[in-house]
């Protein structure tokens, strides 16, 4: 996960330092509200997934195996079509749906980035993947609303147990569910990329 400022190749970077779980816990500990954008883009790489939202910090644990399994396959499943349709699919990187708020979400759709690109802009997100683990009411809740604000087409959130897809659609303001869909049911997408995808494809 690269901590820099700005989205293209030409803009300086901030000194970054490479921090474990425990480290980034102190520093968000030590560090008075309100955060800006270029102090947490100097936090550097980090072991914890760190999250901006509103001059606030989200701090969670790293992906653990399972969910690293499924992301896998789910980002191999749909490399594909996503190409077809001129899109590519990226994985754990910074999304900046506003100044101030700026999400790493489990995965993207968007067109290719430009060489030496580091943040990207919510403008060009086609859809947006969350995997449900242990922050599950938070990509249900919070982020269903942030992505919707940042007025993101599709929100996909893949729930493990089950497995179950919940394809949202946005929808004015506000994401309305589109698709819910089972093991063994089939998951039909003609937007942003043209796939037909069974839950259950994804089970070890």
């Amino acid at each position: 996960m690269d901590r820099l400022p700005g989205s293209g190749s030409g803009e300086d970077s901030l000194s970054e330092v490479p921090m474990t779980a425990a480290t980034t816990d102190v520093a968000v500990q030590d560090h008075a509200l309100p955060w800006t954008e270029e102090e947490f883009f100097a936090l550097g790489e980090t072991v914890a997934r760190v999250e901006l939202f509103d001059g606030s910090l989200s701090v969670s644990p790293g992906a653990n195996y399972d969910h690293q399994d499924l992301l896998h396959e789910l980002a191999n499943k749909l490399d594909g079509p996503a190409k077809a349709a001129g899109l590519w699919i990226y994985h754990d990187v910074d999304v900046r749906l506003q100044p101030q708020r700026v999400v790493e979400p489990d995965l993207i759709f968007r067109p290719r980035v430009p060489k030496g690109t580091r943040v990207t802009d919510a403008t060009e997100v086609r859809l947006v993947c969350e995997i449900t683990s242990t922050n599950a009411a938070t990509d249900r809740v919070l982020k269903m609303h942030y992505y919707a604000a940042a007025r993101i087409p599709w929100y996909l959130i893949v729930e493990p147990d089950g497995p179950r897809y919940l394809l949202h659609r946005l929808d004015g303001d506000h994401y309305v569910l589109d698709q819910k869909v089972d093991a063994g049911q089939l998951l039909h997408l003609t937007d942003p990329v043209t796939l037909e995808l069974d839950p259950a494809s994804l089970q070890r």
